[in-house]
């Protein structure tokens, strides 16, 4: 009789494409790398000669048959601090977009004022929009005395050594805004 040999049977070992993962999760060297990170090959975006600030954002809910619709009302100031400033108002469903229209509306609108050397104004300016009513007196060496979305428009125009007040009950940000520039137009170089 002859000695029959066995052979080992050989499993066949399955291979996975997934990576082993270990008890310790979350390291950067076990992770592959990802992709479209800071170090693509992006241009790099396009520095605005405005400077913008984001005054007021607001979420409008409308009522509709399947439940509530949601809008974005936005209200920019824009301005190159060199004399130049403007006020917009953007609407959409989208913050993004609202923003978009808003700075847009806020160029269109934008005004170019009177300063003196100091980067002050010439004299005492006072004006009514809406429901707002604003003061702006020159007062040298004090710095930019403002508050609320005065203080916002004054900056972005570059104007400095000023003092004012808002003579009015009214909360409205937009509204003290637009007063502000339209007061800003009114001024006259002596």
């Amino acid at each position: 009789m002859e000695p029959t040999t066995t052979t080992p049977k050989t499993t066949e070992a399955t291979t996975s494409t997934a990576p082993q993962q270990t008890a310790v999760r979350g390291r950067a060297e076990q992770r592959a790398p990802r992709r479209g990170g800071r170090s693509s090959a992006r241009a790099p975006r396009e520095r605005s000669e405005f400077d913008s600030v984001t005054l007021v954002a607001r979420r409008v809910a409308r009522v509709m048959a399947g439940g509530r619709r949601f809008n974005f009302s936005i209200a920019v100031v824009i301005g190159d601090r060199k004399g130049r400033v403007g006020v917009g108002l953007g609407k959409a469903a989208d913050t993004a977009l609202a923003i978009e229209k808003a700075t847009r509306d806020a160029k269109k609108h934008m005004v170019t004022i009177t300063r003196t050397e100091s980067n002050s104004i010439p004299h005492a300016v006072e004006c009514k929009y809406a429901s707002s009513t604003v003061e702006i007196i020159p007062s040298k060496g004090r710095g930019l005395v403002a508050g609320s979305a005065m203080r916002t428009v004054l900056e972005l125009a570059g104007v400095n050594d000023v003092v004012t007040k808002i003579h009015t009950r009214s909360k409205n940000k937009l509204t003290i805004a637009r007063a502000t520039v339209e007061a800003l137009t009114q001024l006259r170089a002596k």
